[in-house]
């Protein structure tokens, strides 16, 4: 399988899934504003998807793949499929004991969480409401987490990069069509979210059915395989808690901010998030598979063959992705958002975050290429290591920056830690000896900044004022940016081709 054409099919999906997380985005703006329905819901969405990233996608898959990969290429269809059977057993006990405690413990939650949120008792009580019918979304997306992780060492790399867009569909129709039915309205994105759990995972059960990998309840304390799997997960599941320690403390610190600062932040994420899904998500997602062959195979060329092509896609279509954020922010935001309840004074705050977080997005996404360059070695202490440093850097960075500019500086520090965690996982991959760069790099950051210098000309003159776009219809607004991006993508390819650059230059076989 082309490693390249796998990356555009799950960048393909993950864009069709950002585009609908767009429209939903900006159908709860329009129907609920800024404020504090927003504000308690969006606190009480971020705990389970906290423990999403924390058990799942974060912890479990970076102890699991690997495992996973080295039980299927060295042994038989059986063991594998008892170690899906063992492993994914004890993940269900686990997570069911979270929900639990997550149900009934969320007064507690939401006081860790966002104490501010302790002096308007309305406000608090709303998101303790709504914390109630989001906790069980940790049990159902783990789990479908579980069937992503196996799907993607089969190359089956579509199917899990499918899912996202069923949850998008069900928070547009919950808040297209079941809002009105529920007291008070904001109920309806809850149970949006608990019902996108279940049809997220009973999506995946007949393709894990085609490639008999569906597990079964099978409980066995002594597998090793599963022992193995937990004992990788202990220092995983401190390394990503970091990172989510991190945001939580941003959560914390813009709970004592004006109200609305919780959904600045928000919204200013779901853009930033846009490019680091379609492309760091991605790549993340299709390298980790074929580490971990290379590195069951002991292949230590190709694994870092594998790890400088996934460096080269990162610096050629992020840090134009940076400079779009945050030169475009007002045009994209006013555009998305600015109807209804979210008004041009939101725009202008929200964006002041943007930009704090694109300063940080080449690091965000850098971290995705190249934490998997430890965690496919079952090497999760280094990665550990790099977080904590991170996570103290930032909160020095909270400090600084929060009186200084308020929101948008919490936002800064996300995006200056990530480059700072970028920067210490390359210097380490470096000095192991496990990644060397190919030759010609030199040239390529050059023909690249020339590409970058065009684009920022090319927006620069056809964005216009920012005030033109906070006064202009949403038709305009629409027409505009549509042209405005169009016209600095093709800028930019025109020049990246102008100076020799060609897809297939990129190609590359995923390892089998």
């Amino acid at each position: 399988m082309n490693l390249l054409r796998s990356l555009a099919t799950i960048s393909g999906l993950t864009l069709v899934s950002r585009i609908l997380a767009f429209a939903r985005d900006v159908l709860i703006a329009r129907v609920f504003g800024a404020g504090m329905a927003t504000d308690a819901f969006f606190v009480a969405f971020k705990l389970p998807n906290l423990l999403r990233r924390l058990f799942a996608e974060g912890a479990f898959s970076q102890a699991f793949v690997p495992i996973f990969g080295e039980y299927r290429n060295r042994r038989g269809h059986e063991e594998t499929r008892l170690l899906v059977d063992h492993v994914a057993t004890m993940l269900a006990i686990i997570l069911f004991i979270v929900t639990l405690i997550g149900i009934v413990a969320a007064p507690v939650l939401v006081y860790i969480s966002a104490p501010g949120f302790v002096h308007d008792a309305e406000k608090f009580q709303l998101t303790v409401q709504l914390l109630r019918f989001t906790s069980p979304y940790i049990f159902f997306i783990s789990l479908v987490a579980v069937a992503a992780a196996i799907l993607n060492t089969y190359n089956k790399f579509w199917v899990p990069a499918f899912a996202p867009i069923l949850l998008n569909l069900c928070f547009i129709g919950g808040a297209l069509w079941l809002a009105p039915y529920c007291n008070p309205p904001v109920m309806a994105l809850a149970w949006s979210v608990f019902i996108a759990g279940i049809v997220q995972l009973a999506f995946q059960v007949p393709f894990l059915k085609k490639i008999n990998m569906l597990p079964s309840f099978r409980f066995n304390w002594r597998d090793a395989g599963m022992r193995r799997v937990l004992r990788q997960m202990g220092p995983a599941i401190f390394g990503v808690s970091i990172a989510q320690i991190s945001l939580i403390i941003n959560t914390i610190f813009a709970s004592f901010l004006v109200a609305g600062s919780v959904s600045w932040l928000y919204y200013a994420d779901r853009l930033m998030e846009f490019p680091a899904g379609v492309l760091g998500a991605a790549l993340g997602t299709i390298l980790l598979p074929s580490l971990s062959k290379c590195h069951a195979s002991q292949d230590t060329a190709e694994y870092s063959r594998l790890l400088d092509w996934g460096l080269r896609l990162t610096f050629m279509l992020a840090v134009p992705s940076a400079l779009g954020l945050g030169m475009i922010s007002v045009p994209l935001l006013s555009t998305f958002f600015q109807r209804g309840a979210f008004l041009a004074s939101d725009v202008l705050m929200t964006s002041h975050a943007l930009v704090g977080y694109s300063v940080g997005l080449i690091g965000m996404i850098l971290v995705k290429i190249l934490a998997p360059g430890f965690y496919a070695r079952q090497d999760i202490k280094t990665p550990v290591k790099i977080g904590i440093i991170t996570l103290i850097a930032t909160q020095i960075m909270n400090a600084i920056f929060i009186g200084w500019i308020a929101h948008a500086g919490l936002a800064l520090s996300i995006g200056l830690g990530a480059c700072l965690n970028s920067a210490i996982l390359f210097y380490f991959l470096r000095k192991k000896g496990i990644y060397q760069p190919e030759p010609g790099w030199m040239i390529y950051f050059f023909k690249v900044a020339l590409a970058v210098t065009a684009l920022a000309v090319a927006l620069w003159f056809g964005m216009g004022s920012e005030q033109s776009w906070l006064i202009s219809s949403g038709g305009t607004r629409v027409l505009r940016l549509t042209m405005l991006v169009a016209g600095g993508v093709a800028v930019y390819f025109a020049v990246l081709a102008a100076l020799g650059f060609r897809p297939r230059d990129f190609s590359r076989r995923a390892i089998s």
